[in-house]
């Protein structure tokens, strides 16, 4: 019978913290207009619904990146370190790291992601796969603040890559989730993290480029109504959070995209007039009126390579498609 390889390690830096989740919402529903944090899309349920997303056709992101990686990986393995801690934000179902494990070859790999439950049961599925691979998953809302702690450098020194080059990975163009100012401060912390290895690390990082309308909408409104169904479950994951009673099926989803802003906008849009209740307070909401659920910011290339340097990284190298749709960027620290 085949021989069972163990479960990675799991370090859970993330506990719910129900009473400020539970304030959170709140504060935002509470606001004019009304917003909650993307966080919350992704409960074990929104995490599977997003990776349906990815295989969608008008999702353009996924694909393009995957074929900016098969296209230039070799040539980006020049510049990112063998050998290295590979660092994935946001890991998810890791599929998108572990399609570079040939090429980039790290000594040991890090998954980091907030949804915890999803992420024990992928990353011990790629043990399995790739049982000679040190693997550590970290239930981590990065969001906030990422560090690696205590916890996790003691792990990295008893492990094979102790003095290794530190490679954080951000595929997926998620940082276009966070406005400019968090941007910048996220990728601060991101460029402290690499400087905590040994020499030659850095950033290789996913970001979706400005585009005509009418490739971006599609991309977050499509025809079978997947991406309704991952925002319109961000209601039920409230539900369950806060207590409330909305009701999703009474919420129509709108993705549309400012272009004063450059950035991608989800919304919920209220069909009818309706009182969201909650324990100790409750909100009208007015037909039409929307509930911001998240942003997805799009760059040009010139710009991002301006806030890299203000986070502190060294002269960043980009990869792109033809379209020039979306860019891969590596950053030494």
């Amino acid at each position: 019978m085949p021989i069972q390889t163990p479960a990675p390690p799991f370090i859970q830096l993330h506990f719910e913290d129900h009473a400020a989740l539970r304030a959170e919402i709140v504060a935002g529903l509470l606001e004019t207009p009304a917003h909650i944090a993307p966080k919350f899309l992704y409960d074990a349920l929104g995490s599977r619904l997003f990776d349906a997303i990815t295989e969608l056709p008008e999702y353009y992101p996924t694909r393009t990146e995957a074929a900016i990686f098969q296209q230039h990986g070799a040539d980006m393995a020049r510049l990112v370190p063998g050998g290295s801690i590979l660092l994935d934000l946001g890991a998810g179902s890791c599929a998108k790291a572990a399609r570079l494990f040939p090429v980039l070859r790290p000594a040991a790999y890090v998954a980091i992601d907030i949804s915890v439950d999803y992420l024990r049961d992928t990353l011990q599925q790629l043990q399995q796969q790739h049982p000679a691979l040190a693997m550590l998953g970290l239930g981590m809302d990065f969001s906030s603040r990422f560090a690696l702690g205590a916890e996790v450098a003691d792990w990295l020194a008893d492990g094979p890559a102790a003095q290794a080059p530190r490679v954080v990975f951000y595929p997926g163009s998620s940082i276009g989730n966070f406005n400019p100012d968090e941007a910048l401060a996220l990728l601060k912390q991101a460029h402290a993290v690499c400087r905590s290895g040994g020499a030659g690390g850095g950033l290789l990082i996913g970001v979706d480029r400005v585009k005509p309308r009418a490739v971006l909408e599609p991309a977050y409104d499509d025809a079978l109504g997947v991406t309704a169904a991952f925002n319109r479950n961000l209601l039920l994951n409230v539900n369950r959070v806060l207590g409330a009673d909305f009701a999703p099926a009474a919420w129509r989803h709108v993705g549309l995209f400012n272009t004063e802003r450059s950035r991608i906008e989800m919304h919920l849009e209220a069909s009818t007039q309706q009182t969201v209740r909650w324990a100790g307070g409750h909100r009208v909401f007015a037909a039409g009126e929307r509930l911001h659920t998240e942003s997805s910011y799009k760059w040009q290339p010139e710009a991002f390579e301006a806030v890299l340097r203000d986070a502190g990284f060294g002269a960043a190298r980009h990869w792109s498609d033809p379209q020039g749709w979306f860019s891969v960027f590596w950053a030494p620290a």
